[in-house]
């Protein structure tokens, strides 16, 4: 029953993993579609790579959120010690740049217009 849970757990934290490289391939690919269009249209609209870098910040929030919840989904069947500490570790890392991207996008929205809350 144990090995059932941990195929399960494995196979739905490997599709978690794919939304979280297509949520992130997506907003790459949208930024970088969106650079050149700026680069071949010569328009100097102010502010348009801040505007770019957060709709790609936001992506990769996006992202992120999803490859830590199939790190928790992974780890959730019979973890060992050294699962947790790894669990842990990627958990603060991941935590860390959500916390610090999502506040240079809090404040670059302020700016603009207002913080999606």
């Amino acid at each position: 029953m144990e090995e059932l849970l941990r195929q399960a757990a494995r196979l739905v934290a490997e599709l978690i993993e794919a939304v979280a490289v297509l949520l992130i391939a997506y907003g790459a690919g949208e930024a970088f579609v969106n650079s050149l269009r700026h680069f071949f249209r010569h328009t100097h609209d102010a502010g348009w790579r801040k505007a770019l870098f957060v709709r790609f910040g936001i992506w990769l929030l996006l992202g992120l959120q999803f490859a830590l919840a199939a790190d928790i989904v992974r780890s959730a069947i019979a973890p060992t010690w050294n699962d947790i500490g790894q669990l842990a570790a990627i958990a603060a890392i991941r935590t860390f740049l959500n916390y610090f991207l999502y506040m240079f996008i809090c404040k670059t929205l302020i700016r603009v217009n207002s913080c999606f809350a």
